[in-house]
């Protein structure tokens, strides 16, 4: 719990008992966990936490650097404490994301699209596992 202290310290993120709750299941965890699925996390230790603390607190996380904010599945947005450059594959019959590293994936260093600053950019890819023959 120190260096959970210590990293929202870090950042200017001041340690109340709900922010050090909400990052104690969201950083260790490396499933993209969506808010509600957050809120429910930290109910279990906290059954009186409101959902707009958690999503407050997420979005306070976000706009520090401490996770990212990504939209992988479908019309839902998640937080993912790896903040590294990097990639996402959905896996289709289970829907469990997998983070892909950036040196994986042969894309451009630079992205440009007419009548666009593009500040960011990453894939998100669907697959399926092969078969334990399959190459």
């Amino acid at each position: 719990m120190e260096k959970i202290n210590a990293a929202l310290k870090a950042l200017g993120i001041r340690p109340t008992l709900h922010r050090l709750a909400v990052a104690k299941v969201l950083l260790p965890n490396r499933d993209h966990l969506s808010a509600d699925q957050v809120w429910e996390l930290v109910r279990r230790e906290f059954p009186a936490i409101s959902r707009a603390t958690v999503y407050n607190t997420l979005d306070l996380f976000a706009e520090k650097g401490l996770v990212c904010r990504r939209v992988i599945k479908q019309g839902t947005a998640v937080y993912d404490p790896v903040t590294e450059q990097h990639h996402h594959l959905v896996e289709e019959e289970t829907g469990r994301v997998y983070d892909i590293p950036w040196s994986q994936v042969k894309l451009p260093l630079r992205v440009s699209v007419p009548g666009f600053d593009v500040a960011e950019f990453y894939l998100v890819m669907k697959g399926k596992k092969k078969s334990c023959g399959g190459k």
